[in-house]
């Protein structure tokens, strides 16, 4: 980490277990993405006990079991559901079956806690949010791009000190690596999927409201293609979109499937946030050409230039907050309102957009 002299802005420390053993149990059920581990992973460092894991794949099961040896593996997800122990369910279903599991989670009086992208119609969304309203049920989001990125968190906490003044615009580039031949069918099918908008396209929406502190925003427009994946049709392999908020902030943001072999990593994910004293450039996976590490975030205002390495140095303080917010009825790791309209504005990008042939 280089710092001038006078420069004061440094990460805070990473946050304790919020509970003790045994105060918060969670269950894992439905393993079709591998976000579950980082989601379970997450919450088991902030203290909740990991107690259940149901897929009706014994293969993904026993590869889970593996990862995290202390959990049961349940007979039925019904088995999970009706534990009065479990006070909150991670699940990672095909993107299209997420919400109708949130919805069975909630109507038995227990927290939800998803994979992105949490919907795959705007359908769905509705269907949550009379759920939520009528249960009082959380159905929480894992974003993961900005909540598990400590380079992500650290951003948000340098706007709140006001370090780059009022946000005003925020550019994002999601590249992915396709890897196609490891993934399963659904990946490649628009109906179970949702599209790359509605898909990784929603990391950088909930990203632009986060940041410019917004509740609302408007899709100015937004384009898909398949450049390179002809021999999955469906797939859309491109996409971006331009929005501006409530409070007059404007985003760009480009997602792709196009991430070449040579890169060390899965993609080269980065934000730039621009605001009216200063601006951040977050290169949250690698430093192309240079370090293997990532996690870099470079910050530059009046004071001067600051490159922060922050590897292990910030932690995720997210799972800790979740946790509490599910014991306490609170809202501080994430609003539900946050929550559903970063969805709503994917869908609402992935539904509009043109396709680019």
């Amino acid at each position: 980490m280089s710092k001038q002299d006078g420069m004061n802005y440094a990460p805070k420390g990473k946050p304790n277990r919020v509970v003790a053993e045994g105060d918060f149990v969670i269950a894992a059920v439905a393993l079709d993405h591998g976000h579950i581990y980082g989601m379970c992973n997450g919450l088991i460092e902030a203290g909740a006990t990991l107690k259940w894991v149901y897929d009706p794949d014994p293969a993904k099961t026993d590869q889970f079991k593996n990862a995290f040896p202390e959990v049961r593996v349940a007979s039925s997800e019904e088995e999970v559901l009706n534990d009065p122990d479990v006070k909150l369910v991670a699940g990672a279903a095909i993107p299209s079956k997420r919400c109708e599991l949130g919805l069975r989670v909630m109507d038995r009086q227990k927290d939800y806690f998803t994979d992105k992208t949490p919907f795959t119609t705007l359908e769905q969304l509705e269907q949550a949010r009379q759920k939520a309203a009528e249960t009082g049920q959380k159905y929480m989001v894992y974003y993961s791009e900005r909540l598990h990125v400590e380079s992500a968190v650290f951003a948000g906490q340098l706007i709140d000190e006001g370090a780059i003044g009022r946000v005003i615009q925020v550019t994002g580039f999601g590249p992915h690596r396709l890897s196609a031949s490891s993934r399963p069918d659904w990946f490649f099918k628009k109906e179970t999927y949702g599209g790359i908008l509605c898909d990784i396209g929603s990391h950088q929406i909930e990203q632009f409201l986060f940041y410019t502190r917004s509740k609302d925003a408007k899709v100015l427009s937004s384009k898909v293609a398949n450049y390179s994946s002809k021999d999955y049709p469906e797939l859309e392999d491109y996409g971006d979109a331009t929005l501006v908020s409530d409070n007059g902030a404007t985003q760009y943001f480009r997602v792709d499937w196009l991430t070449p072999d040579g890169l060390r990593t899965w993609g080269d994910g980065r934000t730039f946030i621009l605001g009216t004293e200063g601006y951040i450039e977050i290169r949250k996976y690698i430093n192309v050409a240079s370090e293997d590490s990532g996690d870099h975030l470079y910050l530059v205002n009046g004071e001067g230039e600051q490159h922060f390495h922050l590897t292990g140095k910030v932690g995720f303080p997210f799972f800790g907050q979740l946790i509490l917010d599910c014991l306490n009825r609170t809202e501080k790791a994430m609003t539900q309102e946050h929550a559903f309209k970063a969805a709503e504005l994917c869908l609402i990008a992935q539904e509009n957009a043109i396709r680019v042939e």
